[in-house]
């Protein structure tokens, strides 16, 4: 009888998506700790104490105590009594922050916290459609299944020109964006054009859940797409994926494009394959060393495992395919990583505003550090403008005749 993944759950182009914001993911590169996040801080203070709380949040808990060789304390003495407004404060913090040279410490308004925490709880309020600028057009390029804008028949290719009897000529994506999306069980009106035709539409927003993990077979081998590493479903997800593929030989992961997210999740996944052993090292301040390390949870894979990287998988990615390369559990096969390899931490702050923070680095279980180097795969192999032009995907046929390969010698 086929033994259940599920059980094992409990152990321990630019494109603007219109119901979350990709840009976000592309930006973060953040293996942050899951249990560090909060709810939204509503307890309202003064502009000049929301900076003064920043300060201090960096100074007792930030990785390099040296804080790029400066004295952190001028800070402090530099804005005393001078933050009159939330804008100042925003100014302030973001200069002071800016000093550490360090592009992942970032402070987060009331809007974008709240658009992290949603992105972190998998669920955010829209329509449900992907856009694209195209030469000065707003153009939708893909309607998710089950959601208002399928329901509505919004179409790919579809071009909206007004959003609420507002037109969006000239308007960037993000502008767009944020007219189109709005609280769950109001409406939205849009303009569109298709096939040279205006037409009307009406669409209710609602809340719609954001999957992170796809997964399908193919003539014995198994595919499993990771697209983010942020949302706290994403571990449920992969368990349903690998029981979607579990009657495969071979399976690809493919993390291209996954540019990171919760360090708990490349934990959880990685665990699955690494039964024993150190699977991360973080690295705090001073030099204080933890391991995170496997445990048992009576999952045997042994099919071999092709994962696909590029230069734009990081930080949570690189957690896992880090450990997977360390323990020979996986081939590796694209391009170099990114190389990021450095953990925030979230901070919910008063005002609804939040900071993350740098608060360690981590080592692959090999004692690698792989930050501003990446990992390089073990098979190389690039995209050429033939691939591109062709839509070819050669990175996956190589793993795929790859895995074919060994399976034929079984």
């Amino acid at each position: 009888m086929r033994r259940s993944f599920k059980a094992l759950i409990f152990f321990t182009a630019t494109v603007i998506t219109l119901f979350a914001v990709n840009s976000f993911y592309v930006s973060m590169h953040n293996p942050m700790l899951s249990e560090d996040v909060a709810v939204i801080n509503t307890k309202k203070v003064s502009p000049q104490k929301l900076f003064e709380k920043n300060w201090q949040i960096v100074k007792s808990e930030y990785y390099d105590s040296n804080f790029n060789h400066q004295n952190w304390n001028k800070w402090k003495s530099h804005y005393q009594n001078k933050i009159k407004t939330e804008e100042d404060a925003k100014v302030a913090i973001e200069t002071m922050l800016a000093s550490l040279n360090d592009p992942y410490s970032r402070f987060l308004t009331a809007e974008e916290f709240s658009k992290q925490n949603s992105s972190i709880n998998s669920k955010i309020s829209g329509i449900g459609v992907n856009i694209i600028n195209d030469s000065g057009k707003i153009k939708i390029i893909n309607v998710i299944e089950d959601t208002p804008a399928q329901f509505a028949d919004l179409k790919s290719g579809d071009i909206i020109i007004g959003v609420d009897d507002k037109k969006v000529s000239g308007l960037s994506l993000g502008e767009v964006s944020s007219l189109v999306k709005g609280p769950a069980n109001t409406f939205v009106t849009l303009d569109i054009i298709r096939n040279g035709e205006k037409i009307f539409k009406k669409i209710i927003r609602k809340e719609i859940s954001i999957k992170t993990v796809k997964s399908s077979n193919n003539k014995g081998i198994g595919y499993i797409q990771i697209s983010s590493f942020i949302s706290n479903s994403t571990p449920n997800e992969f368990i349903e994926a690998l029981e979607n593929t579990s009657s495969s030989k071979g399976l690809i992961i493919d993390l291209r494009g996954n540019t990171g997210g919760l360090l708990t999740n490349a934990v959880f996944i990685a665990n699955l394959f690494i039964n024993e052993g150190n699977i991360v090292s973080i690295v705090g301040r001073n030099g204080y060393r933890y391991k995170i390390n496997a445990q048992q949870t009576n999952v045997n894979i042994q099919k071999p495992v092709i994962i696909l990287v590029d230069g734009s998988s990081a930080s949570a990615s690189e957690i896992f395919s880090g450990a997977m390369k360390d323990y020979k559990k996986a081939k590796l096969i694209g391009t170099k990583t990114f190389g990021k390899g450095m953990v925030q931490k979230i901070i919910s702050m008063p005002n609804k505003t939040g900071l993350n923070l740098t608060i360690a680095r981590y080592l692959t279980p090999s004692g690698r550090d792989i930050n501003k180097k990446g990992i390089s795969p073990d098979i190389e192999i690039e995209f050429t403008p033939q691939d591109i032009e062709a839509n070819k995907d050669v990175q996956l046929e190589v793993a795929q005749n790859y895995l074919n390969g060994i399976l034929s010698k079984k």
